[in-house]
């Protein structure tokens, strides 16, 4: 069954329009993603669908509900784990779950809930001593706590370190296997395709592609790339000849090879017969970084470690 439902959402903000032409689907059970450049959208996409912004045209469906005419029963069905979230300093992690708790109808037991989000043991620590890690399961915990069908989770593992944020992605994993759909608005294109089952790319106001992580690296990035060294010399047009070669370059001895499918026993096949030797052969694996730049003419930017950010 479908869990969220956006049809050609259009919001202006002032003079600029932040959402041009927004529509995509999200079945219950599902991760899905939205990625794109700063600016491009989801986050006024996202608080639409929350109700915390009216849009100018277009409609969205929550669990079949409307975010505006039923902004109350949304609410009870909708967790929502903001871009930017603040709390009282001194609020410690059970008060800011029991007090939340009190905002809900049918709320879960909020200490099952800090037990499953690893909580239990900074129950009585204020929130100003939280590190950021634990901040953000507080975040997710409080948007939680309503026993939400579905949940949006804005960046939340910007600013965490490369531990933490795999700490985070196995919590989501977790979340959705006790049958939460979520909706996950992030800049990383690592996270994006570990967790999600389908992906939306918004730029410019406007979804240019949705499908699996493998889905959309295979529409943008059609061709391979091989790399290896060589036993002996070798001519280069014993490569390029070759029908599946669109390119060939030779790096510091390594030489780079381009093409398409059947690339790599193509070009293997061609090296034996000219009694060549391929010595650490590797396939260079597309990843959703690729796709990103295809899709939005956006280059990543490199973060910390091997880390990848957009935007």
């Amino acid at each position: 069954m479908t869990a969220l439902e956006v049809r050609h959402l259009h919001k202006r903000n002032g003079q600029h329009v932040a959402v041009d032409d927004v529509s995509f689907t999200v079945e219950e059970g599902e991760i899905f993603g939205i990625i794109g450049p700063n600016g491009a959208g989801k986050t006024t996409t996202v608080e639409s669908i929350a109700g915390l912004r009216t849009p100018d045209s277009g409609s969205i469906s929550v669990l079949g509900l409307d975010p505006v005419t039923d902004r109350a029963e949304v609410r009870e069905r909708l967790g929502v784990q903001l871009q930017e979230s603040s709390f009282p300093d001194a609020i410690t992690v059970s008060e800011a779950l029991d007090l939340y708790s009190s905002f809900y109808r049918d709320p879960v037991d909020w200490r099952e809930l800090m037990e499953l989000l690893g909580l239990t043991e900074k129950r009585s620590t204020r929130y100003k001593a939280l590190s950021g890690g634990q901040k953000q399961r507080l975040s997710i915990a409080l948007a939680l706590v309503g026993n939400p069908k579905v949940a949006i989770l804005d960046e939340l593992t910007t600013g965490l370190d490369p531990q933490a944020r795999r700490d985070t992605w196995s919590l989501v994993e977790r979340v959705r296997d006790t049958g939460v759909t979520i909706l996950l608005v992030t800049h990383f294109m690592d996270e994006a395709e570990r967790l999600s089952d389908r992906i939306a790319v918004i730029d410019g106001g406007r979804v240019v592609a949705v499908d699996t992580p493998a889905g959309l690296i295979a529409q943008a990035t059609a061709e391979q790339q091989i790399r290896f060294r060589v036993s002996r010399p070798l001519d280069r047009s014993i490569l390029t000849e070759l029908p599946e070669v669109s390119r060939v370059e030779v790096v510091e001895g390594s030489w780079l090879v381009t093409g398409r499918e059947q690339l790599v026993s193509g070009v293997v096949g061609a090296l034996a017969r000219a009694q060549v030797v391929a010595e650490d052969l590797r396939v260079d694996q597309r990843t959703l970084d690729d796709a990103f730049v295809a899709f939005t003419g956006r280059a990543p930017e490199s973060t910390e470690g091997s880390e990848r950010k957009v935007g």
